[in-house]
């Protein structure tokens, strides 16, 4: 799906190289706690080198260690400087300042523009506010937590009125897979409020606690996925898309439908098999791949439809018909007529939510011949010295700590 459904992702290093959580899971290097930020300057620095390969609307994290410790006004600086940059910032957190500081969010969200936002939520954590949450060992005893950062966006969104695309990251490891499907099962329930996760299988880098990484494969992730959504293994993972190697990401494109009868249900956007879907979305693509709506307002979102339009007028008007009817049948289970009617009455809802794995690698993974056939194949980029370089890279094969020491040097030198 390169330059069709987007060009990778970037990702900012040295914005705030610590954290006051002290997971078991952990990119960070052993000495990241005791290394400077660095210089606003720098990390705009940093922006502009990843503006021409992630283009307009690019997808760019805010992140490295707990972002959310830096200065407020520095956080909100960087966050307008994105903006102007036509960049798409998302802030990494793992979502305890919004807990501890009230009103935190919504002042990102009005003063620094902020859109999207990523909360990283598992039992791997460690430093949590709240007795019940410090010692949780399943997936299922921090449901409540999810229930109170999914209500945070909501409320957030109400009291600013303005759109907030939330996500949520879960490093996955042999003891939490088993709540892989309840976390799935959470997220149909709540996708008015958070729109996508990631599953990170954790890799054995940084100060990750011995022999927690490799335990989990790619089809024993995505079982587990299949399992919450009530699919098929098979027939989901012919669903799946990816971005550079397929070994280093897959995601799911797809809407929860939930009707009249209040069980949410996934949709997958170009679902393996069905040939109306693959043959329209497949060739939207061909004709519109890299067309991103992302960052318009609503003249200009108008005009983009009707450049599409105007565009293609034979394709969009032969399918517009055809594929809206597919839809409705499929979210109405065989009754579109109804489904539509109890949408327009609000008895029916249909909210977006992608679903996304990262394999990151680990020193050894990176030393094979597939690892660095994915290091070649990398979308997801760092820049480091002026040069754009693979996360695996960064978190794997030294670069980060070499990156930090850099850091330690010009702050004492």
């Amino acid at each position: 799906m390169l330059g069709r459904a987007g060009n990778g992702c970037g990702a900012t290093i040295g914005v705030m190289p610590r954290c006051d959580f002290a997971c078991v899971g952990c990119y960070l290097g052993e000495e990241a706690n005791r290394i400077p930020p660095e210089p606003i300057e720098a990390i705009k620095a940093q922006m502009r080198a990843l503006r021409p390969s992630l283009g307009h609307a690019g997808n760019l994290q805010l992140t490295d260690g707990e972002v959310t410790l830096r200065p407020e006004a520095e956080l909100i600086d960087l966050l307008r400087y994105a903006r102007s940059l036509d960049l798409i910032p998302m802030l990494m957190t793992h979502g305890d300042a919004f807990r501890r500081r009230p009103g935190l969010l919504q002042r990102l969200v009005t003063e620094g523009g902020l859109v999207e936002v990523s909360i990283h939520v598992d039992t791997t954590q460690r430093g949590r506010l709240g007795p019940a949450y410090k010692g949780a060992r399943t997936e299922e005893e921090l449901m409540p937590l999810r229930d109170e950062l999914a209500e945070l966006v909501r409320r957030a969104a109400r009291e600013t009125g303005r759109p907030i695309r939330a996500a949520t990251t879960m490093t996955v490891t042999a003891d939490n897979l088993a709540g892989v499907p309840a976390v799935i099962r959470w997220l149909t329930r709540n996708a008015d409020a958070i729109r996508l996760i990631s599953f990170q299988p954790v890799a054995q880098v940084g100060r990750t606690a011995p022999g927690l990484g490799g335990g989990v494969s790619v089809d024993a992730l995505w079982a587990g996925v299949a399992e919450g959504l009530g699919e098929r293994p098979k027939e989901l993972a012919a669903s799946q898309m990816w971005v550079g190697h397929p070994g280093c990401n897959r995601y799911l494109a797809g809407a929860v439908a939930t009707g009249r009868e209040g069980e949410p249900r996934f949709h997958a956007v170009r679902r393996g098999g069905d040939p109306t879907a693959e043959r329209i979305v497949d060739g939207f693509l061909a004709r519109f791949g890299g067309i991103s709506f992302r960052l318009d307002g609503a003249a200009e979102r108008l005009a983009r439809y009707l450049g599409v339009a105007f565009g293609e007028p034979r394709f969009v008007l032969g399918n517009l018909g055809p594929y809206a009817l597919h839809w409705l049948r499929r979210l109405g289970k065989g009754r579109p007529v109804r489904f539509l009617l109890d949408a327009l009455r609000g008895r029916s809802t249909v909210r977006g939510l992608t679903i996304i794995s990262h394999h990151f690698m680990s020193p050894a993974e990176l030393e094979t011949p597939v690892g660095q056939e994915r290091l070649d194949l990398c979308v997801f980029q760092v820049p480091v010295d002026g040069e754009l370089r693979p996360m695996c890279e960064v978190n794997a094969g030294g670069v980060r700590d070499r990156y930090y020491e850099g850091l330690r040097a010009r702050a004492t030198g």
